[in-house]
């Protein structure tokens, strides 16, 4: 459960919630057992994208007179009004899909595009909701239907017109297209706020958000092997990037109000920070856009006097020293504006997407950061990217790195970005903050020095 107390750091205790996971498994297999097509696409699911059905289940529908409704209360649902007006149960307390009362038992997958999905599985589009429209629904069996949304919290799809539509594409396609380069940082954030500004007035603040993160991970896949690799294996069933958990940035300590603020103006709200401790030398916004269904985890250099200020809105001064994530923005730039996002983490089987990255598609894992029974996570090993000339001029001469760290950097570029595998059970929506402490200290570019090809 997620507690507010007084002390910031201490805000948003997640636990597991294990009535809740078992009330979910018991209807998952009940649907299963007696669906021969979710059976199938849950074990292709399995042995051919490293994934998991249950975590592809944007919702499931439950008879009224299912034993399972007198237990839902006991395992920490409660009822709501969907964005529709539909009534729906919601656990808040962990991640889990809506319950929606209605004929029989069965299952809603999310994927990113239902017309994706129907081509990879040869199905027809013949009574489907409209193209763009912020819901669209395909149904796949009795017991099994597949959805796509665009910043869409209900169950029956809006009035969609031509014009929206339209709108929808044409803002995407800027969104897509929104880093050229730019004569400092502040253009840069200008440009992206006249975007949005734009892009919300157009489709609402939801859809805009939607849009933006998906032109997010398009950047940053095109720049990273492992992304690509496993996005291609998804594909092959239609499934894109629905399974997203989180999207993480980087920011320099100048920029981080900047980049919090573009994410309000989205909708977001702050969650949960993080303090890896001193040695660490870096800390964590967690933020939350609850209807677009998106999550980001914006790290940034601080210093332990920092903790108990609202470092997400006050301004952090500029610092002589770089730590690792400042040290990532000067060689890469900041996340949200040239480099892209620094990882992407989805749901996967953790142990399924390790052994078959490895042995399809020859990308290996780091060890793990965090394996606990509710909680597991391990980074790809990093894609090294290279490093503008001028990018290592500045931090050579603001005596930030050494020659010998300059040199290698320039030959051997440095670790840009990753595809984090996380498996969570028993519903557990919070993050390990000692491991990814480890993480992240691994991840630093001074250490992977004279270690090329290792």
């Amino acid at each position: 459960m997620a507690r507010m107390a007084p002390n910031p750091l201490e805000a948003f205790q997640w636990t597991p919630q294990p009535k809740a996971a078992a009330l979910l498994r018991r209807l998952v297999d009940q649907l299963l057992d007696a669906d021969p097509v979710a059976t199938g696409l849950a074990r292709r699911m399995k042995d051919e994208t490293g994934t998991r059905f249950i975590d592809w289940i944007d919702h499931l529908v439950l008879p009224p007179d299912h034993r399972a409704m007198s237990e839902l209360a006991a395992a920490g649902y409660v009822r709501e009004t969907a964005q529709d007006g539909t009534p729906h149960f919601v656990q808040p307390h962990g991640m889990f899909p809506p319950i929606v009362p209605g004929a029989r038992l069965s299952a809603a997958l999310k994927v990113e595009s239902v017309a994706d999905f129907a081509a990879a599985n040869g199905l027809a589009l013949t009574s489907c909701d409209p193209p763009l429209s912020p819901l669209r629904r395909l149904a796949i069996s009795d017991a099994l239907s597949v959805v796509e949304r665009h910043g869409f919290r209900g169950y029956s799809p809006p009035t969609h017109s031509a014009l929206r539509g339209e709108n929808f594409l044409r803002h995407l396609e800027k969104l897509r297209t929104r880093r050229p380069n730019f004569q400092n940082d502040d253009l840069g954030f200008e440009h992206v706020h006249q975007l949005l500004d734009s892009a919300i007035a157009d489709l609402g603040v939801d859809a805009a958000c939607d849009l933006f993160f998906q032109a997010e991970r398009e950047f940053w896949q095109r720049r990273n092997r492992a992304a690509q690799a496993q996005k291609s294996r998804q594909d092959k069933l239609g499934l894109g990037w629905a399974n997203h958990d989180h999207h993480t940035y980087r920011s320099s300590r100048e920029n981080f109000p900047k980049l919090v603020a573009v994410f309000e103006i989205l909708g977001f709200k702050c969650r949960e920070r993080f303090y890896a401790g001193r040695e660490a030398g870096w800390g964590a916004q967690v933020m939350e856009q609850s209807i677009a269904g998106i999550i980001t985890f914006n790290d940034v250099d601080l210093t332990p006097d920092e903790l108990t200020q609202d470092f997400a809105h006050q301004p952090l001064a500029v610092r002589p020293t770089l730590g690792t994530v400042g040290l990532w923005c000067a060689l890469h730039g900041d996340s949200f504006l040239e480099a892209g996002m620094h990882h992407l983490e989805a749901q996967f089987d953790f142990d399924a997407l390790r052994q078959q990255l490895e042995a399809e598609q020859g990308v290996k894992t780091m060890k793990p950061f965090t394996d606990l029974p509710y909680l597991r996570q391990a980074f790809t090993e990093g894609e090294r990217w290279k490093v503008a000339e001028k990018r290592i001029a500045r931090v050579l001469t603001a005596g930030q790195i050494t020659p010998a760290q300059a040199e290698q950097f320039r030959h051997e570029g440095a670790i840009g970005s990753h595809l984090e595998n996380l498996e969570r059970n028993d519903g557990f929506k919070g993050f390990n903050q000692s491991g990814v402490s480890q993480i992240i200290s691994a991840t630093d570019p001074r250490k992977h020095l004279h270690r090329a090809g290792a």
